[in-house]
């Protein structure tokens, strides 16, 4: 009776240790985080930190997701689990200043009006109508509102992004200030000729409706005070003053955001004889002398051209050539990994130029557009006189090497001014080590004729953009007029991992089961061909005569069209047997030998024990 007492107390004992355990686990260490995926996709970056960390007012994220009506999509709960877990490391970090409310917008409820009115994307899911929300809300005190429409799961990388941006945006309300420097007509001119003004590029005019522009002029001798982040395109002869007052601002920690090139097309000055152009040393963009101090450069006189991303263009005579130095780059020549890239399709450059890094230099360089292998460098001059596109393919022979096009500059970097600028009395930096520039050979590629179509519509212009040109330049200018920290948030991995030996078994198995079946559909073709020529032979009785040979050839492909649908019903069978036998083999790791073998650690573990504890004297 007192052993079955004592095990009840000792089950009591046990049960009590249990809650207490768990009590104490809540109260103490609910703030303790242990990350031990790949990416540490779970714990916020140290830029994410920052800038919750900045928060001067609190901010109230309401995140609005349908639990209800997304019951059947296990993919995307998978992924909301994700996106609400990482919101609740941001509440955690804003000590108080994030406020995180979870949301159920039900069909017909306040919630479903609630998300609606802060222009939430709903998206429908059964054929009853129940629509799904699955987004963000950013509030502050200043009633400022952030959205986030749709978390779509393809964008996964930059989830931390695209919520950190939401809370910089709350914190930092006001409109950014562009200094704007160029020796292009961007924002419009007067034809001295027939003294008509032309309207701005459609990316200038893209930008002034997001951000405040102050054009700098090329004479002026500082830049402005106050501006956020300073955009040149086409810097041709600087003067000295303005020059350092550019390497200042960026040491001192500005942004940038510059287009180069060896070849401005658009820079051609009137000529009084066609004949004598000018040279293309007169077209090119000189800010070398800047960034020839960080470590990088514009290849002077070279021009990009490449075989497999050229365009085709008018030739001589209206007939369609391709042209190597006109090229559109495709996804496969963007960075995927960085945010004013990754969702880009296609861009079109002219008369490009290569991006130089020096050997030994501590500048980090992140490519974001590359030419593709099959690429080499143009020297300017062969564009001088250029009539027929088809001339550069003459003596065009690829390298094989891949050349920068365009690329994010950051890290440490030294001024080009480090014994400061005649006159200046102000404080001088010599180096600094969070530069932040983004880097872009050609300046072509923001002419409308490039991306954009402009079409007048009863009065009113409306641009149909072809490319993503424009896109790019607002994805850059977006990104830069972030702080540093927002800057620093690279792309994470993803949350959802897939079984890539599996998909390469299927892919596999796929692959040998079309080839299998395309062979049967050739061989059908042929046999109908065949039976259509056999029905020509029809006797003057209407009645089809075959002779021996024929009907022979008919029963050898009927056998043969029995064993090709065998292999075929093989192929699938051992694709199944494939899986299914790697399935059982992760189940066996899984579940089986890992216990096993952590019970034959404790069983040994127990053995040596035993042993020590038998010999005298221990």
């Amino acid at each position: 009776m007192s052993k079955k007492i004592n095990s009840t107390s000792g089950l009591v004992l046990l049960v009590f240790a249990f809650l207490l355990f768990t009590l104490v686990n809540n109260t103490l260490f609910s703030n303790v985080r242990l990350d031990l995926t790949e990416n540490s996709l779970f714990t916020l970056s140290s830029g994410s930190r920052e800038i919750v960390q900045s928060i001067d007012e609190p901010i109230t994220l309401r995140f609005f997701y349908s639990d209800k009506a997304s019951q059947d999509l296990t993919a995307l709960r998978a992924y909301a689990v994700r996106v609400r877990e990482l919101l609740q490391e941001y509440e955690l970090a804003g000590n108080g200043n994030i406020e995180l409310k979870i949301i159920d917008p039900e069909q017909f409820s306040e919630a479903e009006d609630q998300a609606a009115g802060f222009g939430l994307q709903s998206v429908p899911v059964s054929a009853a109508g129940d629509e799904l929300y699955f987004g963000l809300v950013g509030t502050n005190a200043l009633d400022d509102v952030a959205v986030v429409p749709f978390f779509q799961p393809d964008k996964e990388e930059f989830l931390e992004y695209e919520i950190s941006k939401m809370i910089q945006g709350l914190i930092v309300p006001k409109k950014p200030s562009i200094g704007l420097i160029t020796s292009l007509p961007v924002d419009g001119n007067v034809n001295m000729t027939t003294f008509q003004s032309t309207p701005g590029w459609v990316f200038f005019q893209q930008l002034e409706q997001t951000f405040s522009i102050e054009k700098i002029e090329m004479t002026a001798s500082e830049l402005p005070i106050g501006i956020d982040l300073l955009f040149v395109i086409h810097p041709k002869d600087i003067p000295e003053s303005l020059l350092f007052s550019i390497d200042q601002f960026i040491m001192k920690g500005g942004k940038m955001l510059a287009f180069v090139d060896p070849l401005a097309e658009l820079d051609r000055p009137a000529q009084a004889n066609p004949m004598m152009p000018s040279p293309p040393t007169s077209q090119a963009s000189d800010l070398n002398r800047l960034m020839a101090h960080w470590g990088v450069s514009l290849r002077e006189g070279i021009v990009l051209g490449d075989s497999q991303t050229a365009l085709t263009v008018g030739g001589p005579g209206g007939v369609s050539v391709r042209h190597l130095a006109i090229v559109g780059m495709g996804s496969d020549n963007f960075s995927h990994d960085d945010v004013v890239t990754a969702d880009l399709e296609n861009i079109n450059m002219a008369t490009a130029g290569i991006i130089d890094v020096d050997e030994g230099s501590s500048l980090r360089v992140d490519p974001l557009i590359r030419s593709s292998e099959h690429s080499m460098p143009l020297d300017s001059l062969q564009f001088q006189f250029l009539r027929n596109p088809e001339d550069l393919q003459k003596a065009f022979s690829a390298t094989g090497e891949q050349y920068l096009v365009a690329a994010r500059l950051s890290g440490k970097a030294g001024s080009a001014f480090p014994e400061g600028f005649d006159g200046y009395t102000g404080e001088l930096v010599a180096e600094t080590d969070e530069l932040n520039v983004i880097l872009v050979a050609d300046t072509d590629i923001l002419s409308d004729r490039l991306w954009v179509q402009v079409q007048n519509f009863f009065g009113q212009q409306i641009a149909n953009p072809w490319a993503n040109n424009g896109d790019l330049v607002v994805n850059a200018l977006d990104n830069l007029r972030g702080s540093s920290a927002l800057i620093s948030i690279r792309s994470r991995g993803r949350f959802t991992r897939p079984f890539d030996v599996v998909q390469d078994l299927s892919r596999e198995a796929e692959a040998r089961y079309l080839e299998n079946a395309n062979n049967l559909q050739a061989r059908l073709a042929e046999t109908e061909r065949q039976l259509g020529e056999l029905e020509a032979t029809v006797g003057n009785d209407n009645i089809l005569r075959l002779n021996p040979e024929q009907e022979a050839a008919i029963l050898r492909f009927q056998e043969e069209k029995v064993h090709i649908r065998k292999q075929l019903r093989d192929v699938r069978h051992q694709l199944n047997e494939d899986i299914e036998t790697l399935g059982s083999t992760l189940k066996f790791l899984n579940i089986a030998l890992v216990p096993l073998l952590l019970t034959l650690l404790l069983l040994g573990a127990n053995f040596l024990r035993m042993n020590r504890s038998r010999v005298p004297g221990k």
